[in-house]
C-alpha cells in the first residue's frame, strides 16, 4: 500500500443533481492550480474520502474528464491527469489563438454599450490581478472575462472547448503568467484589445487576440520542459 497524499481537496456537500458536475469542477481546480499535476495518478479511494463521495459518483466524473482528455488511461496505472508533448502544446495555443479571434469578432458584432461596460470592469480587475502577480487569482479573473466575451459572442461553445483547451497547458501557464515580463506585456494586450472592442473595430480585436495567444505560447514554450 502506497503512502496516501494529502490534496488537500475539500469535502463536497451532496446534492445529488450536481455532485458529478461539483466533483468535476473540484478535479478541474486541482489540476489547473498544480495540487494534482500532469502523470499523476488518481486513486478512488484517496479522493472518496477527501471529497466525501461515493466511488458511483467519482466514477461518472472520472469518466466525463477522461471524455474530454483531461485524464488518461494508462496500462499498470490506471487513470492519470494526462502529460502533453510539446506539440500538443503547440497545436493547443494554435487552436486557441484561432478560436479566440473568432470569439472576440463575434463579441464586437454583437456587444450592447452596457456589455462593453461590464468587460471593461472585467478587464480592469483582470490587470489590477497581472500588476499583483498570483496566479490563482490571475487564472480565475481571465476566466470570468473571457467567458464574459463567449457569453457576448453567443458561443457557448467556445467557452467549453477553450476551458477544456486552457486546463491542458495549465502546467506551462503557471511557469508563463507569474514571468514579470509576461505580466506586463499581458496588461498592455488586454488594453488593446479592450480599445478594439469598445471601437467595434473586428479586425484589430482578433488581432490583438491572436497576438495575446501567440505571446502566450512564447514564453510558455521558451522554459518548458517535456
Amino acid at each position: 500500500m502506497g503512502e496516501v497524499v494529502e490534496l488537500g481537496l475539500t469535502p463536497l456537500h451532496h446534492e445529488v443533481a450536481s455532485l458529478r458536475i461539483k466533483i468535476i469542477e473540484a478535479l478541474r481546480q486541482a489540476i489547473e492550480q498544480g495540487v494534482l499535476q500532469p502523470g499523476a495518478r488518481l486513486v478512488e479511494k484517496n479522493l472518496c474520502e477527501q471529497l466525501d463521495v461515493s466511488r458511483t459518483s467519482l466514477r461518472e466524473a472520472l469518466r466525463e474528464l477522461q471524455a474530454e482528455g483531461v485524464l488518461t488511461h494508462v496500462s499498470n496505472k490506471g487513470l492519470t491527469v494526462t502529460r502533453i508533448t510539446r506539440r500538443d502544446a503547440e497545436n493547443i495555443y494554435r487552436i486557441r489563438a484561432d478560436l479566440e479571434a473568432l470569439v472576440v469578432e463575434q463579441c464586437a458584432q454583437n456587444a450592447s454599450d452596457d456589455d462593453i461596460e461590464n468587460l471593461e470592469q472585467y478587464a480592469a480587475e483582470l490587470k489590477t490581478e497581472y500588476l499583483a502577480g498570483d496566479f490563482i487569482r490571475i487564472v480565475g479573473s481571465k476566466r470570468r472575462f473571457y467567458n464574459l466575451i463567449c457569453e457576448v459572442a453567443d458561443n457557448s461553445i467556445a467557452i467549453n472547448l477553450l476551458n477544456r483547451l486552457t486546463l491542458l497547458t495549465s502546467q506551462l501557464r503557471r511557469v508563463s503568467i507569474v514571468r514579470p515580463d509576461r505580466q506586463a506585456e499581458s496588461v498592455g494586450e488586454i488594453t488593446d484589445l479592450m480599445v478594439a472592442l469598445k471601437r467595434r473595430d473586428i479586425a484589430s480585436a482578433r488581432k490583438y487576440a491572436k497576438l495575446h495567444v501567440e505571446n502566450a505560447a512564447l514564453s510558455a514554450l521558451s522554459s518548458a520542459e517535456f
